[in-house]
Order: structure tokens, then sequence, then C-alpha cells
């Protein structure tokens, strides 16, 4: 049996989609012979929302949890000066010392083992003392624990995997300032000078990595849903009353939901006495919303529902409630969300594929630099692969897609889903490669 030691920030309870990566992997690996070692911090997801990010954790004592499958090793997590400064008088105040004080921080650790993140170090550095491994991986962001696994590879002689869940020094945020460019350049290439490969999620962010990173190995490793999931979560059947429609997660200002809004609230105004809810769940711009409906979409204010974050199973379950599950196009970026989709069994409505409206706003926000030859229909072909739902061209399309799906659920009580062959997206698939790919070391 090999063993694995893996840095992960992000790791459950904490809800969080980087977060299910190494999740899963730490449930699967052992399948194929390769026994995970998972160092993480510690999550009381008590606060809600972003603060369970910042806020100090319960235990100052790091716990250890053991089975046969693995072990995950909790660190404490100390709050910096600055999240403290905000737990305590909101975020409205002090904010100018709270962004002093955090740079100090964002830049210092690059230099020193100091920081809210720097647990993970030591702890695993402890365990390393005492304990053999054959691999290390780290998985980011935050991409402070590449320079972690760098530091513990030299350290202790063994190789290690950088995982990317997105891209680092390639971010817009960053081209677009002369000194963070430059800074993030030179910590990335350091960071992987030792690296022996490179584990991402799409070719889209491999292609990203390879402008600055061009003399490794890089492995696409995509994300999935996880199969004992869905198991459970499908006990429940579509709703029959009330024709269902679902979001989760993060709205991006490239999504053009005020034009989905708009057109939800002009087939009300057709059809007032309609059976109809939107639900979002865990989503990031729910004042935003609530805003827009109040001033703009009355018809939608009592048929649409916000939820709080919750964990990926309970999504699930939440998910499978609803007849279709809508979806926004990410062009070259494939995401999670559409492989949790795809295990529900619902039909997916996608918006849009030609909407003029949508092109313009992602000519203004996409914040990923395109690159020739890329393919920006991934979502599309996945959906056509897998024959899982309904692609609206554009709004008027999408305004047709809707009557007809409200006269199919009126007639037959569901929305009928035809997804088939999801089966290779399964997270333990992804996951039996990576434990080759940790093999061949």
């Amino acid at each position: 049996m090999k063993k694995v030691l893996i840095l992960a920030y992000d790791f459950p309870p904490y809800v969080s989609v980087g977060g299910l990566r190494p999740y899963n992997w730490y449930k699967y690996l052992a399948l194929y012979d390769v026994i995970p070692i998972v160092v993480t911090r510690q999550w009381s997801n008590e606060l809600g929302g972003y603060l369970d990010y910042i806020a100090d954790s319960a235990s100052k004592q790091t716990i250890i949890e053991s089975e046969t499958r693995g072990t995950i090793i909790r660190t404490p997590y100390v709050s910096n000066l600055a999240n403290r400064i905000m737990l305590k008088y909101g975020e409205h105040k002090f904010v100018i010392v709270r962004r002093v004080i955090s740079a100090f921080y964002e830049f210092a650790q690059w230099i020193w083992a100091i920081g809210p993140k720097s647990n993970l170090y030591f702890e695993a550095k402890n365990y390393l003392k005492e304990h053999k491994v054959d691999a290390i991986i780290a998985t980011g962001d935050p991409f402070i624990l590449f320079k972690y696994a760098s530091d513990l590879s030299r350290e202790f002689n063994i190789p290690w995997i950088a995982d990317y869940r997105d891209a680092w020094s390639q971010k817009k945020i960053y081209q677009n300032n002369f000194f963070l460019q430059n800074w993030t350049n030179y910590l990335e290439k350091q960071s992987l000078e030792n690296v022996l490969k490179i584990v991402t999620v799409s070719e889209f962010v491999s292609r990203q990595i390879s402008t600055k990173i061009s003399d490794k190995q890089i492995l696409v490793l995509p994300n999935g849903y996880d199969p004992e999931v869905i198991n459970e979560s499908q006990v429940y059947n579509q709703s029959a009353d009330v024709l269902m429609i679902a979001y989760a997660g993060t709205i991006y200002d490239w999504h053009p939901f005020y034009s989905f809004l708009r057109t939800m609230n002009q087939f009300m105004l057709l059809h007032p006495t309609a059976k109809l809810a939107i639900n979002f769940y865990g989503i990031n711009r729910t004042k935003e919303l609530r805003g827009l409906l109040t001033k703009e979409f009355n018809e939608l204010q009592s048929i649409t529902f916000f939820y709080e974050r919750i964990s990926n199973e309970q999504l699930m379950f939440e998910l499978s409630k609803n007849n279709l599950l809508l979806l926004f196009n990410d062009y070259s970026v494939m995401g999670t969300k559409i492989y949790d989709y795809l295990a529900a069994k619902r039909a997916i409505l996608f918006c849009y594929s030609e909407d003029v409206e949508a092109l313009q706003l992602k000519e203004i926000n996409f914040t990923y630099d395109g690159f020739k030859n890329l393919n920006q229909h991934l979502q599309e072909d996945l959906m056509k692969e897998t024959k899982s739902g309904y692609i609206a061209k554009d709004a008027a399309h999408l305004s047709l897609l809707v009557e007809q799906l409200y006269e199919e659920f009126e007639k037959a009580g569901n929305i009928s889903c035809k997804t088939e062959n999801v089966e290779k997206y399964s997270r333990r698939e992804q996951t039996k490669s990576l434990a080759e790919y940790i093999k061949e070391l």
C-alpha cells in the first residue's frame, strides 16, 4: 500500500466546492491501494456563510481522526487580527486597517511560516518526522500550500504533486496589476521548482498553467459527482404539484441571471395562476436578487426562495426534489455544478448558447483569458453527450422552452429526464486515475 499526505485547506464539514475534491480522494483512494493522510484545518460552521472561514476553531488542540481508509489531521485555527476586528465590529468598520493587516499576512506568509494557514505546515512536518509517506499532494488554492509542500518535499526527500483547482498567476486580477503580476509569477515558479507532477481540473486550466510552468507533466483530472451521495439522494421524487426550478452555488458576473429572471417574470405575467417555484441554494447574490424582485420582477417575489449554503449531501437531496436544474454558460470552463446536476437525474435548463446580451456580459466580465482552438461549449457538449436537458439559444428561446416544459408538467406531473452515460464522471473513477498517478512516482 502506498501512502500519500494531502494538504487541503478546504475540507468538510466546511461547505465548499473546493473541499469536495480532496474529500473524495480521502473516501476512495484506499480502494486502489493508496492510504491518504489529510492535513486540514478545523471548521465549525457555527456562524454561517463566509464568517466560518475566519472564525477561530472551537478547539485549540490538533484533532486526529483515524480509520481504515485513512487519517484526517485537523489543525486548530486562530484568526489574525484583521479577522478578529471584523468578527467583533462587522465588515464595514476599520476597513483600511483590516486590509493593511491582511496584506501583511498575505505577503509575509511566503517569507516566514506565519499566519492562519501555517498550522497545516507544522502539523504535516510533525507527522513526517514520525511516519513515512510515498508522496505529498497540495491542493490549491490557497496556493501557500504549494510552498509548504515544496518545503516538506525538500526536507524529507518526498516527491510532491501540485493540484490546481483554478489558475494562479494567470488570473486577470493579477495580470492587470504590474506588481501583483510579477509577484505571483515569481511565487508560482519558485514554489513549483521541485514539483514532480501537476494535476488540474480541466484542459483550460492546464493551458493556463503551461504558459508559466512549461517543463512539468500535467494530468487533467476532472471533477465529478460523488456516487454514494447520489444513491442516497435519489430516494426523493421530483415535485408533482409545483414546477420547481433550482439553481445552486455561485452566480458570476457573466451569468445572465437578469435575463433569466426577466423571462420568468414575463411567463408569470402571461400565466398568473401557474404553479411555479424558483429555488436558489447557497448563492452569493441573495441581496441583489431580492432587490431585483422588489423593484422589477414583482411577479416572482412570492415564488422565489433563497436557502443558505448546505452540505453537498443535503444539497443533492434538495436538488432531487426539483424538476429542472438551472445552469448558466461558463464557456471554456466546465465547473463542478454540472456533474452534480447530471447525477441528480433531473433535466438541466441551460442559459444560453448564443444570446447577444449574455455574450456581452462575457466580453466584459469573463475572468479567464481565452486560448485559440479551445472549446467554448464544454457544458453544451456534455449535455448533448448525456442527453441531460434543454439548451436555450437565447432569451426568446428560453421563453418558448418554459412554455413547453410547463405544459409537459401540467399533463404528466413531472419533467422527463433522459440522462445517460454519466458513470464515467464519478469522482470514484477520477480517484482511481489519481491513485495510478501516485503509483507511478
